[in-house]
């Protein structure tokens, strides 16, 4: 990517999808260092008074690290046609778009651990079957995954432990049982047309000052241009260590 051309790029833009709840703001103000809900800008960057994000091509920006531009898709449920097509026509415009400062850079693809259950959804199977993103890298993230503590418990307990050997063994139970939802995700999505580049599950983003630091690795190293890993690693708060590697690498 020529010189003059990152130059043009001032901030780095994600869209985040996934269905209601799967903690997609949540991801985004750890991401940011904030507890605050992000501003609201409309397409051509005018503010808007709105309560709520009803709109995909809504700008949504944190005071605390105005560096990222974030998207949301609202939702993005089964069974809803018009989300999809919304969905599909932001990502096949704003990936190829000619104003550099419109193109979203990566895309952040939620599944919360609350519904482990139901994990793929025929939205996530339409999204990864139909959506060629191109050169923007799609990440899944397995969010929420605190809750399977939760499922741990009561698994131990169905099984005939006493509360507090159950509360002993929950941690190692929890991790099987991410291990065992990761794999089953990763089984599914990859057998699609357009699967994911990665898959990271994210834990305690309930807590103010959770690290992202893996989330930001991640992306970086999926990102297509040199360019692109530089101005997100810049834009990231999360570490400065991260900082240091990659200026010594690049």
């Amino acid at each position: 990517m020529a010189k003059g051309y990152m130059e043009n790029i001032k901030r780095f833009r994600v869209l985040v999808m996934g269905r209601s709840n799967a903690g997609k703001t949540t991801t985004l103000q750890r991401v940011c260092n904030s507890t605050d809900k992000p501003e609201i800008f409309d397409q051509n960057g005018k503010k808007s008074v709105q309560r709520g994000y009803h709109d995909i091509r809504h700008q949504l920006v944190f005071r605390s690290n105005p560096g990222f531009v974030f998207h949301d898709s609202c939702g993005f449920e089964a069974g809803s046609a018009q989300q999809f097509e919304e969905a599909r026509d932001f990502v096949v415009g704003y990936a190829a778009t000619r104003s550099v400062n419109q193109r979203i850079h990566a895309i952040w693809f939620c599944i919360p651990m609350t519904d482990y259950h139901r994990t793929i959804t025929a939205a996530e199977q339409k999204f990864f079957n139909e959506c060629d993103t191109g050169y923007v890298p799609v990440i899944v993230l397995l969010t929420k995954v605190d809750a399977l503590y939760l499922a741990a418990i009561r698994e131990l307990l169905d099984g005939g432990f006493e509360i507090a050997k159950a509360k002993e063994m929950a941690p190692e139970k929890q991790g099987k049982l991410l291990d065992k939802w990761l794999t089953h995700v990763k089984h599914e999505l990859n057998k699609c047309r357009f699967p994911p580049k990665a898959y990271l599950p994210l834990q305690k983003m309930h807590q103010e000052g959770a690290d992202c630091t893996a989330l930001m690795q991640c992306t970086a190293s999926f990102l297509s241009e040199e360019g692109l890993q530089r101005l997100l690693i810049s834009t990231q708060q999360s570490s400065v260590a991260l900082c240091v590697e990659y200026a010594v690498k690049k």
